[in-house]
């Protein structure tokens, strides 16, 4: 085995300890927290980030956050956002960024009235600079991700170092969930979203991260595998994080990851030859087939339960009478403030708040698009197809960056059923903004 490769293994499993030891110890989370804030920092400054070490230690924030997070880690609760912020802001002071990237200071300038007139709302019972600070923070630090990632040019190998960095603390995650509910069958009763199975933490975030999980295990099978032990090692563990995403019953980050994966195939197999086409269909029908298996068997773990979670049913398997949990009427609600204030919306964080006035009831929203369209009105819409088209324009001219669209996908539907409250949708859509080569480094050069 190579030294490669087994450095890779090694980190896996000192990865997996970690997880042990916090779930025997959860007040290390704190210690790692500030661990991973400080060497960060030294990481990025002591290598003047000459191979963008600041977006190695962000994908190693955005992995660990809902680790840090259901044991009550954080050292402020927006820790992943804020700490990705620095390092990006970090990293730009180091090697500069794209004056190309204008229209994602655009972006983040059209925010600003939102936030005005949130600050000038009617005194409420709340916190208003947290509230604002809350709902901020997410696509503050897409915006400054984008800027940081617009046109950079970065080898694939480099991004492939990037996925690594995503795997590594997803151990630690996988370690701690197993020790919490070692045995599915005796905590699923119901199809709806289960706590226990998400190490007592929100399912919906959890499954977010898991099939994020999913998919960056797929990349390193596809592309970081040269052994057959790495093979087994990788595909193992997309296994592993597929069967833990589906018994969260939260569908998000399984439908999520599934979208990535075929979408990745998609572009590899359009891009490649007749011999690597016929690979690539190979890989296709083994996804497939491993696909089924792990369907059953978590469906003969839950007895059946998850067949019918995704067939939105209840335990009886009567049809449910909403699909989205409720999450409907919220995305009405907020599509009818949108209308009633469309030019500037009704303010940053004041979405939830408006609606209790409609309906009696503070619920928050799930679904940024609907989010920023009722709180920032028209400017919010233009902020949105800003972050839809751009990437899109940017793909077509580099195609090298296989792994785009699945980046973009990720955002897409992660923003739809879980918003912005993790880190993730913000830099894995950075991430797709990359200027990805695979022939010699050129010369070093920012416009």
């Amino acid at each position: 085995m190579k030294k490669e490769e087994a450095a890779y293994i090694y980190l896996l499993l000192f990865h997996a300890f970690l997880g042990v030891l916090i779930f025997a110890m959860p007040f290390l989370s704190k210690l790692f927290t500030l661990t991973i804030f400080v060497f960060g920092i030294y990481y990025i400054i002591e290598n003047k980030n000459k191979n963008n070490e600041a977006l190695v230690i962000s994908a190693y924030v955005v992995s660990f956050e809902v680790l840090l997070r259901m044991t009550d880690g954080m050292l402020i609760n927006e820790f992943g956002k804020y700490s990705i912020l620095i390092f990006m802001l970090l990293g730009m002071v180091y090697s500069g960024f794209s004056k190309n990237g204008i229209l994602y200071w655009i972006f983040l300038l059209l925010l600003i009235p939102g936030i005005i007139l949130a600050s000038l709302t009617p005194e409420l019972n709340v916190d208003v600079k947290k509230i604002i600070s809350f709902n901020i923070s997410g696509p503050v630090c897409l915006g400054i991700s984008a800027i940081y990632c617009f046109q950079r040019k970065i080898s694939f190998n480099r991004v492939l170092g990037v996925i690594t960095a995503f795997c590594l603390p997803l151990m630690a995650l996988a370690a701690y969930l197993y020790l919490y509910t070692p045995n599915v069958r005796d905590v699923i009763t119901g199809t709806q979203s289960n706590f226990e199975t998400s190490g007592g933490f929100g399912p919906n975030q959890v499954s977010t991260i898991l099939g994020l999980g999913v998919f960056v295990f797929f990349v390193q099978f596809m592309f970081n595998s040269k052994s057959l032990l790495l093979q087994i090692v990788n595909a193992g563990l997309v296994v592993f994080f597929a069967f833990r995403g589906l018994v969260t019953f939260s569908r998000g980050g399984m439908i999520t990851a599934i979208m990535m994966i075929i979408i990745l195939l998609g572009v590899i197999y359009f891009r490649a030859n007749g011999q690597i086409k016929s690979k690539i269909g190979l890989i296709i029908l083994i996804s497939f087939i491993t696909g089924l298996g792990v369907w059953g068997y978590s469906s003969f773990q839950t007895s059946g339960l998850i067949n019918k979670r995704y067939a939105n049913q209840d335990a009886m398997g009567r049809e449910k009478k909403d699909r989205l949990g409720g999450r409907e009427e919220i995305m009405n609600q907020e599509l009818e403030i949108f209308i009633d204030n469309i030019i500037f919306g009704v303010g940053t964080g004041m979405g939830k708040y408006k609606r209790a006035e409609i309906t009696g009831t503070e619920v928050a929203s799930h679904n940024e698009i609907t989010r920023m369209l009722a709180e920032h009105g028209s400017l919010g819409l233009i902020d949105l197809l800003i972050l839809f088209f751009t990437p899109l324009f940017l793909w077509v001219n580099n195609r090298q960056n296989i792994l785009a669209l699945s980046f973009l996908v990720f955002w897409l539907l992660t923003i739809n059923h879980a918003a912005m409250r993790l880190a993730a949708p913000a830099f894995v859509y950075a991430l797709s903004l990359l200027k990805v080569y695979t022939h010699e480094k050129p010369a070093l050069h920012r416009e």
